[in-house]
């Protein structure tokens, strides 16, 4: 009875550590106080994706993104609107700021969670054409691209907006081969050095890059 009472005790003892190193190993994002409300509701959305999808790593996923679009839109300087800062980029006055710019730094971000539950995947729209908006895609680890949830910041001029790929008024498409390119770089130092084909926007009209 008693070598069963103390293995009892070092269980329980070993359980609570376990449990105590992975909440001081939780990230903690800054998320601005007029977005927690947004990203609690995003994360419900996300966990809402499939039974299979643990809540705690759809919560990090949620704050994950909008504490870095919040740190992006300070990085980039925004300003004007999101085709005049395209501009900007675009004649060498802003480092970054194109759509897929957003995408490719937000990836990055989230792929440092390191996900289970959740998988990531590069969406795009009107490829190749001036009205070519670039995004990201969370899904429950295996789902279909075109069953998850499109995370994009370049519409909204740096704020997040989220909805359901069959939802949105454009067509996304998945690239995986933009998606691998992005992480190769950044897993060899050359992150930022790559650029996609840009055709600059000289009027607002649909959703352009």
């Amino acid at each position: 009875m008693h070598t069963r009472l103390v293995a009892g005790i070092i269980a329980a003892l070993a359980v609570s550590s376990a449990v105590l190193s992975a909440e001081q190993q939780r990230p903690d994002f800054e998320v601005p106080t007029k977005d927690v409300a947004k990203a609690e509701e995003l994360a419900n959305q996300l966990a809402s994706l499939s039974r299979r999808v643990e809540p705690n790593e759809a919560t990090l996923v949620a704050q994950c993104a909008f504490s870095t679009v919040a740190r992006l839109r300070q990085e980039y300087r925004m300003f004007g609107t999101p085709i005049f800062n395209n501009f900007l980029v675009y004649h060498g006055l802003r480092k970054r700021g194109y759509c897929y710019q957003w995408s490719e730094d937000l990836l990055l971000a989230l792929d440092t969670l390191k996900l289970k539950t959740l998988e990531l995947h590069w969406g795009e729209a009107y490829a190749g054409t001036y009205q070519e908006n670039n995004c990201l895609v969370v899904t429950e680890k295996g789902q279909p691209f075109d069953r998850g949830m499109i995370l994009e910041c370049w519409r909204h001029f740096g704020h997040l907006r989220w909805n359901l790929v069959p939802s949105d008024q454009d067509r996304y498409y998945e690239n995986t081969k933009w998606a691998e390119k992005v992480r190769a770089r950044a897993a060899s130092k050359t992150f930022g050095l790559g650029k996609r084909h840009v055709v600059f926007q000289t009027q607002v009209e649909g959703h352009q890059n």
